[in-house]
């Protein structure tokens, strides 16, 4: 959440911190601002809204002219979005200016106590008491760096934070404890981003900070150390995507782009990875020896949102085909219980940016009970996938759209290939596991027939999109696609929507039954298709609409719903693929003939890393 991006360098800066802001959107759309050092010392111009808020003030007011500066545009969590809220911040006298994506835990005490010394403070927020913090300490004759070490030593919570200061022009301090922060690097350039699609457009080679430490950035170069100021080598690494796969490409939004790049996203989660001959799953970032898979006694995943639901339908296929007791856990509960961890278990930890504050919690809280940890991410170089034990990546490519959809699909495919891994090495048939990598290598084509129907589902959307409440409802595998295309549908359109399994329909939600409750169906051919059509009889004769999920070839299905969209057979465990993108297309056509703002919902943010 919050999106931070920092220059120092030779070109005038205030462009390259509005394209880069621009990029990081996603991560927070309530306010704005920059400031720039410009030869009559730091200029702070913010705006509550959106970025084109912040550009239109700087029309108005005229744009500050500095090759130095940082820019932010926010999720509000401490204080209501608006002008004086906005980052960044400043001491009273604008001697320091500072942007920060995190939560100041013990912001209350030392906000007091700087009151006590004689420090006015004009925000709600948390972030302004560090501003005044870093200020004091320069007064005590400290250099930004150490006044900025200092300062985090006092501090208790989470931050990702660029600061700079009048009295040190070309001099940017960035730091990290929770909240990603990364360097880039260029010829007499640098940069400081919450993400790297901030900077990508201007440097490949770049350097992931971790907990606790810093970056100095100046014209003269940059060095790295912890916030007690011992300097640390860090390693470059080499962005491997471009900047055309965080643009457009000529789609009216980027979920759209995003929907319809699902057969290139799973064919990408299982390139080099599946040998259909064998009926094998290679993995080599487990870093996990055959015998250690057999050894596994338990597995626990842990995620958040959609990726929790993709957990779940790991749980039904690992624990039908590798034969392990699995449980899925939202990872924002796991590490206030005290759950039952030791050396047997695995635990899977799913994360789209690999930076999701409660699940990265979560799996260090595993790893301190003694839990093999392997992360399931798609940014490359994300805190999860630097600190878990090993991993996959299930590269679907940067995911731009607030609701998560390629990434939903693809965590799917690599959960499909771990079974089939681990259940190789587990009593799987080479039979089975054949059948199960002749359907995972055909997904690709079979997702590219679901998205032909487009259309259809659009025409569908128009005659719901008055509605205010659906329910969604299937079984087995298809539950957690239920919760799924619910959860679409409530981040997108804002209409209420709830999933339940569907024999629990019975058990309370069908008191709310009646002609104007749509209730969508996942309804494809399995083991307990002739269970949910019994629920879907109990809805009709209660005069409620039905919109099925059905497969191919169904013919009763046309007498027994409204309306049927159909999608291609496929073996249960790899049905919730292809089950999901009509309620993808759905929730987005119905979000845009009710004229919301399907990449920018309100109150979302991509990347939830505050708790």
């Amino acid at each position: 959440m919050c999106g931070i991006v920092g220059y120092v360098g030779h070109r005038d800066c205030l462009p390259i911190l509005i394209e880069g802001i621009k990029r990081l959107e996603y991560r927070g759309y309530d306010s704005a601002g920059v400031a720039v050092q410009t030869a009559g010392g730091l200029v702070v111009v913010k705006a509550s809204g959106k970025i084109r808020a912040l550009e239109a003030r700087l029309l108005q007011e005229g744009a500050p002219k500095g090759t130095f500066g940082i820019a932010h545009t926010r999720w509000a969590t401490h204080g209501e979005p608006n002008d004086v809220n906005a980052h960044p911040h400043t001491d009273e006298q604008c001697s320091v200016a500072l942007v920060h994506n995190g939560i100041i835990e013990n912001y209350a005490t030392l906000k007091s106590a700087l009151q006590a010394e004689g420090h006015v403070f004009c925000t709600e927020t948390d972030t302004e008491v560090l501003a005044h913090l870093i200020e004091k300490y320069m007064r005590r004759g400290l250099k930004l760096e150490r006044a900025v070490g200092s300062a985090l030593k006092d501090v208790e919570g989470t931050y990702g934070i660029a600061v700079m200061a009048a009295s040190e022009p070309g001099v940017l301090v960035g730091a990290r404890h929770g909240s990603p922060m990364v360097v880039g690097i260029s010829d007499g350039e640098y940069y400081l981003g919450s993400d790297v699609a901030a900077i990508v457009e201007h440097t490949r080679q770049v350097i992931y900070l971790d907990d606790g430490e810093m970056a100095v950035l100046s014209p003269a170069g940059f060095h790295t150390a912890t916030i007690a100021l011992e300097r640390v080598e860090k390693e470059v690494h080499d962005v491997d995507w471009d900047l055309s796969q965080i643009e457009k490409g000529g789609y009216e939004h980027f979920m759209l782009k995003e929907i319809m790049e699902q057969p290139d996203a799973v064919r990408n989660a299982m390139r080099g990875r599946l040998n259909v001959e064998e009926g094998l799953a290679r993995l080599g970032g487990l870093n996990m020896t055959p015998e250690q898979l057999r050894e596994i006694r338990r597995i626990i995943i842990l995620g958040c949102g959609t990726s929790w639901h993709a957990g779940l339908i790991g749980e039904y296929m690992l624990e039908e085909f590798a034969r392990s007791p699995v449980e899925v856990e939202y990872a924002s509960e796991f590490r206030y219980r005290n759950p039952i961890v030791d050396e047997g278990t695995l635990v899977l930890v799913i994360s789209q940016s690999g930076e999701t504050i409660d699940t990265l919690a979560a799996m260090r809280e595993a790893g301190r009970k003694g839990a093999r940890a392997l992360g399931i991410v798609n940014v490359v170089g994300s805190t999860i996938a630097r600190e878990s034990d090993g991993g996959v990546y299930i590269h679907a490519g940067p995911e731009i759209g607030v609701a998560s959809t390629k990434a939903f699909t693809s965590q799917v495919t690599v959960l499909s290939l771990l079974t089939l891994a681990l259940g190789r090495h587990r009593g799987l048939s080479r039979d089975y596991g054949i059948e199960i990598a002749r359907e995972l290598a055909a997904l690709p084509g079979k997702i590219e027939h679901v998205l032909a129907g487009d259309a259809a589902i659009k025409r569908i959307a128009e005659l719901y999109k008055h509605h205010n409440n659906l329910l969604y409802l299937g079984r087995g595998f298809n539950f957690p696609v239920a919760l799924e295309g619910a959860l679409k549908l409530k981040e997108i359109s804002y209409i209420h929507a709830e999933g339940y399994p569907a024999a629990e329909m019975k058990h309370g939600p069908i008191a709310l039954i009646d002609e104007s409750m749509p209730v969508v169906f996942i309804c494809t051919r399995d083991s307990a298709y002739e269970k949910v059509v019994s629920n879907m009889m109990e809805v009709r004769a209660r005069k409620g609409r039905i919109i099925a999920i059905a497969t191919e070839g169904d013919t009763e299905m046309a007498a027994r719903a409204d309306h049927v969209l159909y999608v291609p057979a496929s073996i249960p465990m790899l049905q919730p693929i292809l089950s999901v993108i009509p309620l993808q297309l759905l929730a987005y056509h119905v979000a845009v003939s009710r004229g919301c703002d399907v990449d920018q919902p309100r109150n979302l943010a991509k990347s939830v890393t505050v708790e």
